[in-house]
């Protein structure tokens, strides 16, 4: 054990105890005297501290997600660098700025959710006859991915918006038409993502027959009680 990593800034992982930490080599370190832990959320704070000298960012992983536990970094520093943005976020001029960064925030994001809406219905094609259904499940696509930190992919940038829509509109399909959520699947690598191959075929087949203009059983087909359900539970019926 050693602190002789004091002077870098590293991405490491908790240690066993409050103040140690792992490396990437698998090497525990000793938190330096004089250090405290700035906790993940203000990202203008950690953006600061980690700019003005080392710091030891400590990272989890859980499945393909990495989540961060905060900040190591000179207790002084973290302190002096709080004060700083204390003063700035109380000036007049800040507030105008993130009243304006929140406008042009929210534009963006009800263009990208008309965009992303567009792309749904597009991806979707189904026959005039079943125009209704188009829209109202692209509309419930829509409303589920897009939010902003929703973690859907929709909220991607590295692939094409059609490409995320067609994903959307997949998952959602999983989720909601089929008996996904309630499989036991067994732990065996590869499984799930075969299971969810084989759901988004039978996925891909309902709504290539409404592409077609295929008639279709109301009362049976997966898509429409899933759509009569979502309906129904975001209009509840009020008794008198």
């Amino acid at each position: 054990m050693n602190t002789s990593a004091s002077h870098i800034s590293l991405i490491v992982a908790p240690g066993k105890s409050d103040r140690s930490v792992i490396d990437a080599s698998g090497k525990v370190l000793i938190v330096p005297d004089g250090w405290d832990l700035l906790p993940p959320g203000d990202a203008g704070l950690t953006r600061r501290v980690k700019a003005a000298g080392p710091t030891w960012t400590v990272q989890i992983k859980k499945g393909r997600k990495i989540f961060s536990q905060g900040i190591w970094a000179s207790a002084l520093t973290i302190a002096t660098k709080r004060s700083e943005l204390e003063a700035e976020r109380a000036t007049e001029s800040y507030a105008k700025k993130r009243a304006s960064n929140s406008v042009r925030r929210e534009k963006k994001q009800t263009q990208y959710v008309g965009a992303f809406e567009e792309s749904v219905l597009q991806f979707l094609d189904f026959d005039t006859r079943y125009e209704s259904v188009a829209k109202q499940l692209a509309k419930l696509v829509t409303e589920h991915a897009t939010p902003v930190g929703s973690g859907t992919v929709a909220r991607t940038e590295r692939i094409p918006i059609e490409q995320r829509a067609e994903s959307a509109v997949i998952a959602w399909m999983r989720h909601q038409t089929t008996a996904y959520d309630n499989m036991t699947i067994a732990r065996v690598k590869g499984e799930r993502r075969e299971v969810r191959r084989m759901l988004a075929q039978i996925s891909r087949e309902l709504l290539n027959a409404y592409r077609r203009g295929l008639a279709v059983n109301e009362s049976s087909c997966p898509l429409q009680l899933a759509l009569r359900q979502l309906s129904n539970a975001s209009n509840p019926t009020i008794h008198d």
